[in-house]
């Protein structure tokens, strides 16, 4: 039923459904998530895991289309001076739901090695205030996706 889907995208668009647009809030999304885990200049095999895990769930994608996506994100990530690319287009894509969902989705990737470092806590920040995400809210979400370990920041 997928691969009839996905060939039904590609008939209507002329584009593999595993290819994502410049322009899709998917990419951005999936963008932020690959800094984060880039952020403190290693990544391990549960921040590897737990991005692949996240994108696949909450875009409902299947293992090509994330392999893609994430193959994607990486390359924008790599090309952006900063995060503005990327939260410009949320701010214009999501509402302030959709963005507190991303959000949280990245302080789920800053919990996959089990603790937050002072880079990854000001990523955060900086992300959330360009994505018009309150101080109140982040640090909620942060509360919720990191519970007993959202505690001091890890120097």
């Amino acid at each position: 039923m997928l691969e009839i889907l996905k060939n039904l995208l590609t008939e209507l668009t002329g584009k593999p459904a595993d290819q994502f647009e410049p322009t899709d809030y998917r990419l951005a999304a999936a963008a932020l998530l690959v800094h984060v885990c880039t952020v403190d200049g290693n990544i391990d095999e549960a921040e590897r895991d737990r991005l692949r895990e996240l994108l696949q769930t909450r875009f409902g994608l299947d293992d090509p289309a994330t392999a893609a996506l994430i193959d994607e994100a990486t390359l924008a990530e790599n090309e952006a001076v900063d995060l503005y690319r990327f939260t410009s287009l949320l701010n214009r894509s999501l509402d302030e739901d959709g963005r507190r969902k991303i959000v949280e989705m990245m302080w789920e990737m800053v919990y996959a090695d089990g603790r937050a470092n002072e880079f990854e806590d000001n990523l955060l920040w900086r992300a959330a205030d360009l994505l018009g995400i309150s101080s109140h809210d982040r640090i909620a979400l942060r509360k919720r996706v990191g519970g007993e370990r959202s505690g001091p920041v890890d120097a």
